[in-house]
């Protein structure tokens, strides 16, 4: 599987990118990761978010968990 900056690929990388750069969803998932803890904290953002970053990735559960590894 090839990465892509240090992510397993693109999609995972924007998901990632997107949480931790838009303030406004890392501070929602920083309140979900201390409430609910990083696996459930996925799932929980997941029925917030729209299908799809600005950029088109996907956010998907399997995106937003290693999103969430970095918390």
């Amino acid at each position: 599987m090839k990465s892509f900056n240090g992510h397993r690929s693109w999609n995972a990388w924007n998901v990632s990118l997107w949480v931790s750069n838009d303030e406004s969803l890392y501070r929602r998932a920083m309140e979900l990761v201390k409430r609910y803890g990083r696996s459930r904290a996925a799932y929980k953002l997941l029925e917030e978010l729209p299908a799809k970053t600005p950029d088109g990735a996907p956010y998907c559960i399997t995106n937003l968990r290693l999103a969430l590894r970095e918390f």
